[in-house]
């Protein structure tokens, strides 16, 4: 797959900051014409997600150097299975490891996570969709990651669609503010509208919301939103969605459950580069 410009300055940017000033310790250890045969591991089970990335880390580094995938973005894979074989310079591979296991540890994390969250509501009408509190610089290729995943994509950026949200709501009112979305060139995007309680579901169905997110409503006050919009509307739900609380708010007949935690507190998955004997000289 070729990588968006913005992600290939984002993995020069990364590089630099590792190995900008060179690698003191490589470069004393190794011999410059070592070569090395290596593959990163899994520690644990997780879903993978930005092979392709880790791979053009290690090319950027040398060019020499051969990074080969032994699995696909979006499979879950067991503890100890090799998902890459890595091949080439030492010293290159040596100095490429941790930018590269940074980017893939990180992004198979937010993949590991929605995946439990895909899971938790298997069988519900709902779906998991991601929002865009993801790390600066790093949303593409986090909502990739989602999907990867088996999650969905919310807004990309803010010209993507109309999502009108409380300080919205604050200045123009629910209608109001549904009304001047619509008179005023919004015909083309979906328009969204946040509400936080149930006598507001009205005046935004009366404002033809093409969806209705409910902020931090409990499952039950969701269950009654879902009855009064009947179809008329995509109903979401956000806020405070977690793992114990997911299935619930599924059950209660939403379409979207938009979770925030995918981006933003994704714990970091377990992967190492091993090699698999000691560098030999070229």
């Amino acid at each position: 797959m070729i990588l968006p410009p913005a992600v290939e300055r984002l993995i020069e940017l990364a590089i630099d900051e590792d190995l900008g000033r060179g690698d003191a310790t490589s470069d004393a250890l190794v011999d410059a014409d070592a070569l090395g045969d290596a593959r990163i591991v899994a520690k644990e089970v997780l879903v993978l997600s930005g092979l392709d990335v880790a791979a053009r880390v290690f090319e950027r580094v040398d060019a020499r150097i051969e990074a080969t995938a032994l699995a696909q973005d979006g499979t879950r894979v067991a503890r100890g299975s090799s998902v890459m074989r890595v091949r080439g310079p030492a010293r290159g591979m040596l100095g490429a490891e941790r930018t590269a296991l940074n980017f893939l540890q990180r992004l198979s994390g937010v993949a590991t996570l929605t995946r439990h969250f895909v899971d938790a509501i298997a069988g519900t009408r709902a779906r998991i969709a991601d929002t865009r509190k993801t790390t600066p610089g790093l949303r593409w290729l986090e909502k990739r990651a989602v999907r990867d995943g088996g999650g969905s994509n919310h807004r990309a950026d803010l010209a993507a669609g109309i999502l009108i949200k409380d300080n919205h709501v604050a200045l123009c009112g629910v209608l109001g503010a549904l009304e001047r979305a619509r008179a005023r060139g919004a015909h083309s995007l979906r328009v969204e509208i946040e509400v936080t309680r149930l006598d507001q579901v009205e005046a935004a169905l009366a404002g033809r919301a093409d969806v209705i997110l409910l902020d931090n409503m409990p499952a039950a006050e969701a269950r009654k939103a879902v009855a009064l919009v009947a179809g008329r509307a995509l109903v979401e739900v956000s806020g405070g969605v977690r793992l114990d609380n997911v299935r619930e708010l599924a059950d209660a007949g939403v379409d979207i459950i938009s979770v925030g935690r995918l981006t933003h507190s994704a714990p970091a998955v377990d992967l190492s580069l091993e090699f698999e004997h000691e560098p030999a000289s070229g």
